[in-house]
């Protein structure tokens, strides 16, 4: 697994998957791998509505299931951001009390199901995002709101191309997701600002065909971004005991590691499921920009 950038075509044509494939195939020598599908689904919360907020406070919550997992995108407005907390922590003169959770948490669990077990055994207040509100009392599994369908691509040893109509559950197809991934890089520090790389960017243009008045956006994410997103408070938790033994007395320094002994560690985002991860969050944030879910 590589390094991967995605891209919408929102007014892709109705036979905008067959150009791309044709494009693919003629153009760059490609191959079919196999089939690219997605499912997904969006819930909000009942619980802004019965205390009187409003729902534009709502929390919401979003599952996108990508073969054996399903990733989960929760957003809570109530709660502050890392950068939020760290710019009252910088403004006040008192400490700061660590919040619960963070606004944004994304989760990743196996296998699919398991969620939606979970919260209709708590009868949990969630409904979906299509439901009217109503007078529910508790989580109602849907059927997912949208599926992303296509192929799987090779360009040579060094490329994989993903393409796939977004179609909703009526059948309507609202444009098509672009998914590009560079095998030999498994991690990528240096990007350009925003979180784009020029390497993937080429690509999905070079795969995308010559069609008059295309509309076409690149879907990125900033590392700060994602630092918020991937937020670890057990990690942090840990950090935070080290510290404290270090400062603490000669009694007990035998069982605290000598600062640069113990080995470091540093998430890879490009590998494994990490990697399928930050595809997922750009595919959520991608169609929830688009108000699809």
């Amino acid at each position: 697994m590589g390094i991967t950038g995605l891209a919408r075509w929102t007014n892709a044509p109705a036979n905008g998957l067959k150009l791309i494939d044709d494009n693919i195939r003629q153009n760059h020598n490609g191959q079919i791998r196999g089939k690219w599908q997605l499912s997904a689904r969006s819930y909000r919360s009942t619980l802004g509505a019965m205390n009187g907020t409003g729902s534009s406070l709502e929390r919401s919550m979003c599952l996108l299931t990508m073969s054996d997992n399903v990733f989960v995108s929760l957003e809570d407005p109530y709660a502050p951001t890392r950068a939020d907390l760290a710019y009252h922590a910088s403004q006040s003169q008192t400490a700061i009390v660590e919040p619960t959770h963070y606004r944004n948490t994304f989760l990743t669990l196996s296998p699919p199901g398991a969620l939606e077990q979970l919260l209709t055994l708590l009868r949990a207040r969630w409904i979906s995002t299509r439901q009217p509100a109503g007078n529910p009392t508790q989580y109602k599994q849907t059927a997912a709101q949208l599926t992303v369908e296509g192929n799987v691509y090779a360009i040579g040893t060094d490329w994989i191309v993903r393409a796939g109509n977004v179609i909703l559950a009526g059948g309507s197809v609202k444009g098509l997701l672009l998914e590009a991934e560079y095998l030999p890089v498994p991690t990528m520090s240096a990007q350009e600002s925003g979180g784009s790389s020029e390497l993937l960017s080429s690509l999905l243009l070079s795969v995308l065909p010559n069609v008059p008045d295309a509309r076409t956006e690149a879907v990125t994410i900033s590392d700060d971004q994602w630092e918020d997103v991937l937020w670890d408070r057990e990690a942090d938790e840990q950090r935070n005991v080290v510290q404290e033994n270090v400062g603490s007395t000669q009694e007990d320094a035998h069982f605290v590691f000598p600062e640069g002994d113990a080995p470091g560690h540093s998430r890879n985002d490009w590998t494994g499921v990490d990697r399928d991860r930050r595809s997922a969050y750009l595919i959520i944030g991608a169609l929830r920009s688009d108000g699809l879910i």
